[in-house]
C-alpha cells in the first residue's frame, strides 16, 4: 500500500490527468505530471511537472525517481520508452496499453475472450481495402490502427466510390463493417490488485460527429438489458490483463446482443458523471486501486444524471449553465476553444 503523502506520477497532461490529480489530492497524495506539451492543464493543479518528450530516457528516469507509482491518462503513451521508469510500478500494466493501442490487436483480443466485435480486416494497401469491402461489404469505416480518437483518423465509406476518392495514409489501417445498433453504452469498472472488481452503472451514450455528446444514467431498459453480458466480457478483459485501475469498454447495443466497439485502459469521458453521481468517482477509485487502497462503493448517489460535453464555444455559456442549480460545471482551463475541442463538461443531477 502506498500511504498518503507519497507522489503519484501521471503520464499525460490533459483533463483526465487533471481530474485524477484532484482525486489524488483529496486522498493526501502529491502528483507529478509528465507530458511533452508545455501548456498542460493537469500540471496547473499539481506539485511537479516534467515537460519532456516521451523518448527522453533521462527525463523519464528522473521523473520515476520522484514517484511511488506511475499511471497514465490516455492510451497513446508510447510503450517502449516506459522501460526508463525502472522498478517503479506502472499501473495499469503496459500490456493494457499494447492491447488498446492497435485496433486490430484489440478486436482480435476481444474475440479470443468470447466477445463480439464488428467485422474487421487489416488494410495496408488499396488492394486490401478493395478486398475488405468485397468481403465485409459497405457501408463501413476505415480507421487508422493507432492514435485516432474522437473521430480523428476515420473515414466513412458508404460505397466503393468513396474509397476510390481516398488518398490512403501510409500507416496501418483497419476496415470495419457498420454495426446496426439501437443504442450505445459503456462499461466502466475498477479492479484492485487483489482482483476485486466494482462496476459503475452503465451510461447510455450519444455521439455527435464522432465525439461523445451525452452520457445518461440510468440507461433505458432496452440498453440496460445488455449490460450483464457486456460486464462479463469486461471482467474477462480485466482478468486477462491482470488489470489494476479503471478500465472502460464501449459497446453497441444490437438485436443480437452487445458488440464491443473499443476499450480504453483508463478513466473515461462517459464516466465523468460519477464525480457527483456515484458514491465514489472513477477518478478516486483509480487512485485507490493503483495505491493499493480498498475500492469505494460505485453505486448511484442520485436518481439519475446526464453528463454533456462542452465542445468549442459551448463552454462560453457557463453563466446560463450555472443558472440551473442542478448543474455541476467543470471547465478544464484550456486557453483556446476550437471546433471539436473538449473545453469542459456539465453534469445535471436528478435527485429524490
Amino acid at each position: 500500500m502506498i500511504p498518503p503523502g507519497e507522489t503519484i506520477g501521471i503520464l499525460g497532461g490533459g483533463q483526465l490527468g487533471r481530474m485524477m490529480a484532484f482525486a489524488a489530492a483529496r486522498l493526501g497524495y502529491r502528483v507529478h505530471i509528465y507530458a511533452p506539451e508545455p501548456d498542460s492543464i493537469a500540471a496547473e493543479v499539481c506539485s511537479r511537472f516534467t515537460c519532456a518528450e516521451w523518448d527522453d530516457a533521462a527525463a523519464m528516469a528522473r521523473f520515476a525517481a520522484e514517484c511511488a507509482v506511475v499511471t497514465y491518462e490516455f492510451e497513446n503513451v508510447p510503450v517502449a520508452p516506459l522501460a526508463a521508469l525502472g522498478n517503479v510500478p506502472l499501473l495499469p500494466h503496459p500490456r493494457a496499453l499494447e492491447t488498446a493501442q492497435d485496433r486490430l490487436n484489440e478486436k482480435a483480443f476481444v474475440q479470443r475472450l468470447g466477445g463480439t466485435a464488428a467485422p474487421f480486416m487489416a488494410v495496408d494497401s488499396a488492394a486490401d481495402l478493395t478486398r475488405a469491402m468485397a468481403e465485409i461489404g459497405t457501408p463501413g469505416i476505415l480507421k487508422t490502427r493507432r492514435d485516432g480518437y474522437d473521430g480523428k483518423g476515420q473515414w466513412r465509406i458508404m460505397s466503393p466510390a468513396d474509397a476510390d476518392a481516398l488518398d490512403l495514409p501510409a500507416v496501418p489501417l483497419i476496415y470495419e463493417g457498420f454495426v446496426r445498433f439501437f443504442g450505445e453504452f459503456s462499461v466502466i469498472l475498477a479492479r484492485s490488485a487483489g482482483g476485486n472488481v466494482h462496476f459503475w452503472d452503465s451510461a447510455e451514450n450519444v455521439h455527435e460527429n464522432g465525439i461523445l455528446d451525452t452520457s445518461t444514467v440510468p440507461a433505458n431498459p432496452r440498453v440496460a438489458a445488455q449490460v450483464p453480458a457486456a460486464r462479463a466480457l469486461a471482467q474477462k478483459v480485466a482478468e486477462a490483463l491482470d488489470y489494476v485501475g479503471v478500465l472502460t469498454l464501449e459497446f453497441f447495443a444490437t438485436d443480437d446482443g452487445p458488440v464491443c466497439n473499443e476499450m480504453a485502459p483508463r478513466v473515461h469521458n462517459s464516466g465523468h458523471w460519477t464525480i457527483e453521481g456515484a458514491l465514489t468517482s472513477q477518478f478516486e477509485n483509480h487512485i485507490r486501486a493503483i495505491c493499493g487502497l480498498p475500492l469505494g462503493l460505485t453505486t448511484l448517489a442520485v436518481r439519475g444524471a446526464v453528463m454533456r460535453n462542452l465542445i468549442g464555444d459551448e463552454a462560453h455559456d457557463w453563466p446560463a449553465i450555472l443558472a440551473d442549480p442542478a448543474n455541476h460545471l467543470h471547465l478544464y482551463g484550456k486557453a483556446a476553444a476550437r471546433p471539436g475541442r473538449k473545453m469542459g463538461h456539465v453534469t445535471r443531477l436528478t435527485l429524490g
